[in-house]
């Protein structure tokens, strides 16, 4: 029964070896054949996650996050952390030591993503299982499957940290639904917690769901007081460690936004003390809980807003406003919702209604059927979390795909039974619809064809995808990687790649903490020629590379008249740029003359 919890000890290993047998094989081939010719590393930050794992692998200190290739000739700290390192940096060296180093960047790039897309489906099935029961199984691991948030974050050639992200979102999850049940989850809940606030700040949306969960189930019901304080407990030491690991101790008091810092430190601490304090205290009513958590945890928050109120304005509120306005603003991924579901429909709608409607149907269930209520009503608490953050910004549906899937799966096993109970026309298309509405890629593919019929803009839009990958394949960058190291001025989008395959030094690549290099990047381009001139001699730069498809090179509606992008497009770039570029090839490369 789907208002019932399951007795089995858990999900069929075999159902969910075969399903990630399936999925693991399709990805494969569908990497080396339908993705042939198109490069492996798509993303710029898998290229710049590799660079850094093999700077890590020459050498370079645990502590030392500074891409030194990066903003030539200064370098520039990111903001990424080690543990994603760690693992690849053991898979390039276990696959360099056989296939050589070239070959071990791909063997890596294939293992990891599916290692843990294997884990993923694995947790989903425990959860669907835990709260659906057996039949939720299958719908849990082949839903995730047909999402395309999903389905991006874990294909070959995608190693950086977002995938762990949502893998530890789903671990949250789970732990922090059986922390109702069982207290003891509770402290891997908070410390699976602090481990993706050490791996990424766009963690927070299901940090802040956890919290909720332990607090309102303490409202709720002072049964759970120690639950709560495990998790606040676990939560504080968890940060702590990781703030060890992530930073050397002469830097353990230095404030950051955008990373694990004293900043988020100080939060983990309001909510041990607020918890604890809380679940100590001799609270009767469900409204002096509520009241003393509140009270205790804004205290305790505008004591963190006072101590470090640069961090008001988020993870970016230190970045230069010209590029928030002119950069981050134009980053497609950064928008609300709403406005992504008029550029990119297909997309919007097919990871966006299944977080809606997960939503919608744990609420019914709540309505509906007291059985497991607090479990569910925790799941609600996720749910909603992570569906605002997308809303917000369309980014955040990755992490709102996989809390969905309990909802999912029940509203096909209820679908299921009404249809085995009265196998009728009403019932069958009852049954294909609860599977249709969460299989993303379908809705995606249905919405294409219909956004196809416009004439113009979804041919214009492959088109500029196509014009750009041929610049990331590994042999464009042949004939530069045989030259001795140069500094170089390449487009934003191009940076990264230019790190991985040649020994060459950057101004830039799209990381916010190399601001610098950024904005430099973009006043070449946009600029008056003259202080393009100026940037490439206090930078020693030697060369320039474009991919001219990409958008840097047109420049922005904004740029100077006598911009580099003005005279590049209309063929009048001055003596001091000579185009020395190989007949055939991808990129383009000017030689920096002497004045």
């Amino acid at each position: 029964m789907t208002d019932q919890p399951s007795t089995r000890l858990g999900p069929d290993r075999r159902l969910v070896l075969l399903v990630f047998a399936a999925a693991a094989a399709i990805l494969v081939l569908r990497s080396l054949i339908g993705r042939a010719g198109m490069p492996f590393f798509a993303d710029t930050d898998d290229a710049m996650r590799m660079v850094m794992v093999r700077d890590f692998l020459a050498g370079q200190s645990w502590y030392d996050l500074t891409a030194h290739r990066l903003n030539t000739p200064f370098g520039a700290e990111l903001h990424w952390s080690r543990l994603i390192d760690l693992p690849l940096a053991l898979l390039l060296g276990l696959f360099g030591a056989v296939i050589g180093p070239d070959q071990a960047l791909v063997a890596a790039g294939y293992v990891w993503p599916l290692l843990l897309l294997g884990l993923l489906l694995w947790l989903s099935a425990i959860l669907a299982h835990r709260l659906v029961g057996p039949e939720g199984v299958l719908p849990a691991l082949v839903l995730p499957l047909l999402s395309p948030a999903i389905v991006a974050e874990f294909t070959p050639g995608r190693v950086d940290h977002h995938n762990v992200v949502i893998l530890l979102t789903l671990a949250v999850v789970w732990t922090g639904v059986e922390a109702i049940a069982r207290p003891r989850f509770a402290i891997a809940c908070g410390l699976l917690a602090a481990t993706a606030l050490a791996i990424a700040t766009e963690s927070l949306p299901t940090i802040a769901a956890a919290i909720l969960v332990m607090g309102l189930a303490f409202t709720a019901d002072p049964i759970h007081a120690r639950s709560m304080r495990w998790f606040g407990l676990s939560f504080l030491g968890g940060a702590m460690v990781h703030l060890a690991i992530f930073r050397p101790p002469v830097r353990w008091l230095e404030a950051a936004c955008d990373v694990l810092s004293p900043v988020y430190v100080a939060v983990a601490t309001v909510v041990a003390v607020t918890f604890t304090l809380a679940s100590l205290l001799p609270l009767r009513t469900a409204w002096q809980r509520l009241l003393v958590l509140a009270g205790l945890g804004a205290a305790g928050m505008a004591g963190v807003a006072l101590a470090y109120p640069q961090c008001l304005g988020g993870p970016y509120g230190e970045l230069d406003p010209w590029l928030q306005a002119n950069w981050i603003a134009s980053i497609v991924e950064a928008r609300p919702w709403f406005i992504t579901i008029t550029e990119l429909p297909a997309y919007a709608i097919s990871v966006g209604l299944p977080a809606l409607l997960a939503t919608a149907i744990v609420v019914v269930r709540l309505w509906r059927m007291p059985q497991q209520r607090p479990q569910w009503a925790a799941l609600l608490v996720f749910l909603v979390c992570t569906a605002l953050v997308m809303l917000a910004q369309i980014r955040g549906a990755r992490l709102a795909v996989m809390p969905a899937m309990p909802a999912a799966a029940w509203l096909i096993v209820v679908a299921r039974q009404r249809y085995l109970a009265s196998p009728r026309l009403g019932t069958i298309a009852g049954l294909v619809a609860s599977w249709l509405a969460f299989a993303g890629i379908v809705l995606s593919l249905l919405i294409t064809s219909v956004v196809n019929g416009v004439p113009g803009r979804p041919q214009q839009m492959a088109e500029a995808r196509a014009g750009k990958e041929p610049c990331l394949l590994p042999e464009a960058f042949a004939d530069l990687r045989a030259l001795p190291p140069e500094r170089i001025m390449t487009p934003i989008d191009l940076g990264a790649h230019l790190l991985l395959y040649t020994p060459h030094e950057v101004v830039a690549a799209p990381y916010h903490r190399n601001q610098h290099g950024v904005r430099d990047a973009y006043r070449f381009f946009n600029d008056p020629i003259a202080t393009a001139r100026s940037i490439l001699h206090d930078r020693g730069i030697g060369l320039v590379v474009l991919c001219p498809a990409m958008a840097e090179v047109r420049g922005l509606p904004s740029r100077a008249e006598d911009s580099f992008a003005n005279l590049y497009t209309a063929g009048k770039l001055p003596d001091w740029l000579s185009d020395v570029s190989l007949p055939g090839a991808t990129l383009q490369v000017f030689a920096v003359l002497p004045d």
